[in-house]
């Protein structure tokens, strides 16, 4: 069983946070959260793990409260 990885693991996270808002830059709300939504069907596909996918719910749904 897989775990979630919470650690930075980026090889370079300040280029992907400019790629992700520049997607997004000319988008209207609703735009950007189906493209939102897309890309976490695509990075939840690509994990695959139903345990490592439900911990990850798990930790954002505690980071909004």
């Amino acid at each position: 069983m897989s775990k979630l990885i919470t650690e930075n693991h980026f090889s370079d996270a300040d280029a992907f946070y400019a790629a992700l808002t520049d997607v997004h830059r000319e988008l209207s709300t609703a735009d950007s959260e189906r493209l939102n939504a897309r890309l976490i069907l695509l990075l939840a596909n690509h994990i695959g793990d139903k345990q490592v996918l439900l911990e990850a719910l798990d930790i954002a749904a505690q980071l909004e409260q």
